[in-house]
C-alpha cells in the first residue's frame, strides 16, 4: 500500500481515513479539496496539474473525487482503494452533522472558504448532493473496480468494518 485512494460518497469518511493511513503507514497526504478550492470556493487553476505532480510520485493517499476534471487518473496511478461504501443513512448522518459543525463555527475549510446554513440550498452541496448521487456514485464505482482489476480493492460496507481494517492497518496485519 504505497499510493492508496480513499473511495466513497461525501459523507462516508473518506478524509478522515485518509488522514489515519498518512499517519500510520507514513504516506505523504493529499487533500483534494484543499487543492481544488481556490478563493470563493473557485476552482483552482492549477488543480489538474498539483494532482497530476504528487500522483506522479511513489508514496500518496488522498480522497476519490473530481471525476469531471481527474477522470480515472488517480485510479490509473493508484495500487490500493479502500471503498468506504457504508450505508445511505450513516453517509447521510454524517454529512449533515459535519455541516452543522462547519456551519456553527464558521471555521475556515480551505483557502479562506468556509460553509454557512444558507449553502445548504444550494444543490451541489454535500448533504444534497450525497443523497442525490448515492446510487449513480455506487453504480460508477463499481465501473471503476471492473475497468481497473489490478488494483488491491479493500471493500468496507459498514463503520465497524472500518474500524476492524484500521485497527488491523495499525498492528501491521493490513487484514
Amino acid at each position: 500500500m504505497d499510493r492508496v485512494l480513499v473511495s466513497g460518497i461525501s459523507g462516508s469518511g473518506k478524509t478522515t481515513l485518509a488522514a489515519a493511513l498518512s499517519a500510520t503507514l507514513g504516506l505523504p497526504r493529499y487533500e483534494l479539496d484543499a487543492l481544488h478550492h481556490g478563493p470563493g470556493w473557485r476552482k483552482r487553476p492549477e488543480f489538474r496539474s498539483d494532482v497530476e505532480s504528487f500522483s506522479a510520485g511513489p508514496r500518496w493517499v488522498t480522497e476519490d473525487q473530481y471525476h469531471n476534471d481527474l477522470g480515472d487518473l488517480l485510479w490509473q496511478r493508484a495500487d490500493t482503494v479502500v471503498w468506504l461504501d457504508l450505508p445511505r443513512l450513516t453517509v447521510t448522518r454524517r454529512v449533515v452533522w459535519r455541516s452543522i459543525v462547519r456551519a456553527v463555527t464558521r471555521r475556515e475549510l480551505w483557502n479562506g472558504n468556509r460553509e454557512g446554513f444558507s449553502d445548504w440550498l444550494d444543490p451541489g452541496h454535500p448533504i444534497r448532493w450525497s443523497w442525490s448521487q448515492y446510487e449513480r456514485r455506487r453504480r460508477e464505482t463499481v465501473e471503476r473496480v471492473a475497468r481497473h482489476p489490478d488494483l488491491t480493492l479493500v471493500h468496507l460496507r459498514s463503520s465497524r468494518a472500518v474500524h476492524r481494517w484500521r485497527a488491523g492497518v495499525a498492528s501491521g496485519s493490513r487484514l
